[in-house]
């Protein structure tokens, strides 16, 4: 982040202060949840989206933990089905508000890789946050769908015996329009990639590359330091090329940072509905004043 953002933050300290909770952080330490959350502040404050215009939609882990650590609506769901709840909210509730959901890859990649699938090809209106740590950390250290093959894991001793899932490889070949991934270790570049998911009109992507200092001791913030590199940083990149961010997502050499994919020209789900005119057909703004006083007036 620039020096004129950080110094844009400095003097918004009410407003990042206002997404403070009393509520006692319980993560271990090192976690990435903490830079994570603290980035979330930051572009929601920088985007000028106060807490009483969100609403946060968390799957269960220990992200999901987060729930009741920042203020703002909150919904803590179920395991894996944190999508189809967030599209529920997304084409409900008043356009004003700002729906994100929130999932680590336990819930993403196994128990709800379906509604990942359906969400994707939909292009629901919010931003999702995939917390990738590679394991099941609230329940102490099983592999994922994500996990390394070959990693040893408390449920795994031996190593995982099969290839991981590639998160982004999957996501590009449903068609998306955004799709962007971040590291829970550089808290400036989460903060400009979560201020583009925020503006995306359409389901924004963004994969976050969390280490786990309890469970995972393979995939850490150290590591993965060592072997990424910022897409911005790489000349003549075109992230309106899906074909250019399926082979950067494909290669082993590096890990690509950034914004990947982006694809404005395609309608989000609520603006492909003929019937329906997304900029007023809002439950919220359909609800007519009536004049009841008649019918209490017959109960008295």
């Amino acid at each position: 982040m620039d020096k004129k953002r950080l110094s844009e933050l400095v003097h918004q300290s009410d407003a990042y202060n206002a997404y403070e909770s009393d509520e006692v952080l319980t993560w271990c330490g090192g976690c990435g949840n903490y830079s994570i959350q603290n980035a979330l502040k930051r572009a929601l404050v920088l985007q000028k989206i106060p807490p009483h215009k969100t609403l946060m939609c968390f799957d269960i882990g220990c992200h999901g933990n987060g729930s009741d650590k920042i203020e703002g609506y909150t919904i803590h769901g179920l395991h894996g089905r944190v999508l189809p709840l967030a599209a529920g909210a997304s084409m409900t509730v008043d356009p004003d508000i700002k729906v994100m959901a929130f999932a680590g890859d336990g819930g993403t990649m196994s128990e709800g890789i379906n509604h990942l699938i359906h969400t994707v090809r939909s292009n629901y209106p919010f931003a999702f946050f995939h917390h990738d740590n590679q394991n099941y950390a609230l329940t102490t250290g099983q592999p994922s769908a994500t996990t390394k093959k070959g990693c040893p894991m408390n449920a795994a001793p031996q190593g995982v015996m099969t290839d991981p899932i590639n998160t982004l490889q999957l996501v590009l070949s449903l068609e998306p329009s955004f799709v962007a991934q971040t590291l829970s270790a550089d808290i400036d570049h989460m903060t400009d990639v979560f201020q583009k998911a925020l503006c995306h009109q359409g389901f924004a992507f963004v994969n976050i590359l969390q280490g786990c200092p309890t469970y995972n001791r393979e995939a850490t913030n150290e590591w993965y330091l060592r072997h990424v590199q910022r897409v911005e940083e790489q000349k003549d990149y075109d992230p309106t090329d899906i074909w250019a961010a399926r082979r950067i997502v494909a290669q082993k050499e590096k890990i690509p940072l950034g914004i990947l994919f982006l694809d404005t020209a395609q309608k989000d789900f609520l603006h492909t509905l003929p019937d329906r005119d997304p900029a007023s057909h809002f439950p919220t703004r359909e609800v007519i004043p009536r004049d009841i006083t008649e019918f209490l007036s017959a109960l008295e």
